[in-house]
């Protein structure tokens, strides 16, 4: 007899069908599975085995066939355990195959038959609703992330055996509710740090504000202990609030990459992401042999810091040049391509020179000047031109380290930003923010005056501004025009947009 059940494989963020077909024959008993699964899929067949065994259930003495259609698409991990062993009991007759159609089952199996959390149930829950399937099987603990969505039934199985009877209609199991995403962001827990924890400054924290008023990319250089890392750590609470769509893109992929929280499977606030200066280029970007997320997609609608950015190999930097441009990530291998989303704001920071005290008036710098032009040459022109502001961020004087802090606190800097981003967003349309324009939406929004014009090409003129600064330049007086409530950029806002430009002690023109 032949069965088949529906699941999903993975392509990227991407839930995409998979149909599990099981073909009882006559023949040497035997279990095989086909159709392009991994080293995780094939030892499944050991897994059924003892969960069906230890649920009661005996194996035919006959040739077992499972396929995982489409064959050409790679299966990769433990989730299709449980749609294997339905099919088989409905392939035995154990189970009606009625109780299968408009259904879909993901979740590895455990020995003695429970069903253990697997990564994905929020996009295969997306998927469910948008095949119109009514009812999706997830694991106990994958339920709370997969009732995310409306739509579709959520039933969280703790067993194989309750999940059985659930299907012959004996002991039905209760869907869970729709989950209250909004009640989680009331509850989400704010950023730490705080603006008005930085003391002096000012300089940083204006391009900071700006820099989260418009989605910029930003790189400080300063001597150590001049608190790059703490203003870093302030950006995400100066950042607009997510959106619902924004929240589910995050944390569908931090589903994938497994990273969710059984007991809160929501990400509801902008992420941080700050990798040790050791990661490698996958680590940044993603991949491996079976394609998942890298910093750069779990930074996907936040901030990457990269502290020390001099000392990451130059090969891992270099591969953050395309999704500064793109925002997203395409990785191809030799049986496939998949796109992670990577729209993120890059965070950089960096010392003057390998001591980190060249131009302190306190300490004296020991570093040569052949030491100095390689640690700066770690850091490409090309990735530099990708980077909207440059700052240099001096050590604090000793009168104000002393004194209590004087700036203004993030929640009222935040104000600024969510009413800027509004008007930027009222003007270029939903979800585009001043960073991500070009085109003819750049040369719309960004109109300069006749005065403008002048001051712009001077400066370009004396300072050699390539094509993506003179953009980068727009785009970041734009959003300060923004911060003003202006609707014309005035010579005043371009000003202060070339200043960042040039600013610091690793700007190019």
């Amino acid at each position: 007899m032949l069965a088949c059940v529906n699941t999903i494989a993975m392509e990227g963020v991407k839930a995409v069908p998979v149909e599990v077909e099981v073909d009882l024959s006559r023949g040497l008993p035997a279990l095989s599975v086909v159709g392009l699964a991994d080293e995780a899929v094939r030892e499944a067949k050991d897994r059924i085995r003892a969960a069906l065994k230890n649920s009661g259930f005996k194996l035919p003495t006959l040739h077992i066939t499972i396929n995982l259609a489409p064959a050409h698409l790679p299966k990769v991990g433990s989730a299709y355990d449980l749609p294997m062993a339905l099919g088989l009991l409905a392939a035995m007759e154990q189970l009606p195959v009625a109780a299968l159609h408009r259904r879909l089952f993901l979740g590895e199996l455990a020995l003695d038959g429970r069903l253990k959390p697997i990564a994905g149930s929020l996009p295969a829950a997306i998927h469910a609703r948008q095949m119109g399937i009514e009812e999706i099987v997830v694991p106990e603990t994958n339920g709370l992330e997969a009732a995310f969505v409306e739509g579709v039934r959520v039933v969280a199985a703790p067993t194989l055996l309750a999940l059985i009877r659930h299907l012959l209609g004996v002991e039905p199991l209760t869907p869970l509710p729709v989950t209250d995403w909004q009640q989680w962001v009331r509850e989400e827990k704010r950023p730490q740090r705080n603006l008005r924890e930085v003391k002096g400054q000012e300089y940083a924290r204006r391009a900071l504000e700006v820099v989260a008023a418009g989605g910029h990319n930003l790189l400080m250089s300063g001597p150590p202990g001049s608190g790059k890392t703490l203003l870093a750590q302030c950006l995400p609470g100066i950042l607009p609030p997510m959106t619902l769509d924004e929240a589910l893109e995050v944390t569908t992929i931090h589903s994938v990459a497994g990273r969710l929280d059984p007991a809160r499977p929501f990400v509801g606030t902008r992420p941080f992401r700050a990798p040790h200066h050791t990661a490698s280029q996958v680590a940044l970007i993603g991949g491996g042999g079976h394609p998942r997320p890298g910093e750069v997609s779990l930074a996907h609608r936040g901030v990457l810091f990269l502290d020390e950015i001099p000392e990451f190999g130059r090969t891992a930097l270099e591969v953050l040049r395309e999704p500064l441009e793109s925002g997203d990530v395409h990785i191809s291998r030799a049986a496939l391509s998949t796109r992670f989303p990577a729209s993120f704001q890059l965070v950089a920071a960096s010392n003057p020179c390998p001591c980190g005290y060249l131009g302190s008036t306190h300490r004296s710098c020991r570093c040569s000047t052949m030491r100095i032009e390689q640690y700066r040459s770690r850091l490409s022109g090309p990735l530099l031109d990708r980077i909207d502001l440059h700052v240099e961020v001096p050590a604090v004087p000793q009168e104000v380290l002393v004194g209590m802090p004087t700036g203004e606190s993030s929640e009222a800097v935040a104000e600024r930003v969510v009413q800027a981003r509004r008007r930027q967003l009222q003007r270029n349309g939903a979800g585009i923010c001043n960073a991500r324009l070009d085109g003819l939406a750049l040369e719309h929004s960004a109109a300069l005056t006749e005065e403008g014009r002048i001051l712009l090409l001077t400066a370009g003129q004396r300072l050699g501004f390539s094509a993506r600064s003179h953009n980068r330049i727009l785009k970041v007086a734009r959003t300060i025009a923004d911060l003003d409530d202006a609707d014309q950029i005035l010579p005043l806002h371009l000003a202060e947009a070339i200043q960042y430009r040039v600013g610091g002690l690793f700007a190019q023109g």
